[in-house]
């Protein structure tokens, strides 16, 4: 029997290059649930409590901001990036 497991990208995002790589692809996308939830990936691959922490946001706010539900406020993204020590970049 064929055992199956859920994708989930958390899982390749294990060095600084693939991190990076996954957020530009999701702003590619231009869909702002999107890169929210890619942002969520980004933090529980680095540990969603060490980035709450570090941040001073709630745990389970954040959880429920950067899901695909979530709609975060701007300034929530900027502090979440911060802490994972990224930048956005606006380019031509």
């Amino acid at each position: 029997m064929v055992e199956l497991k859920t994708f989930d990208p958390v899982d390749f995002l294990d060095t600084d290059e693939a991190l990076i790589e996954y957020l530009n692809a999701a702003l590619e996308e231009r869909d702002p649930a999107f890169f929210a939830k890619a942002v969520g990936d980004v933090a529980r691959a680095k540990g969603m409590t060490a980035v709450a922490e570090a941040s001073g946001l709630g745990r389970q706010s954040l959880y429920r901001a950067l899901s695909s539900e979530g709609n975060p406020r701007l300034d929530t993204l900027f502090r979440v990036l911060d802490t994972l020590d990224l930048r956005l970049a606006v380019t031509r």
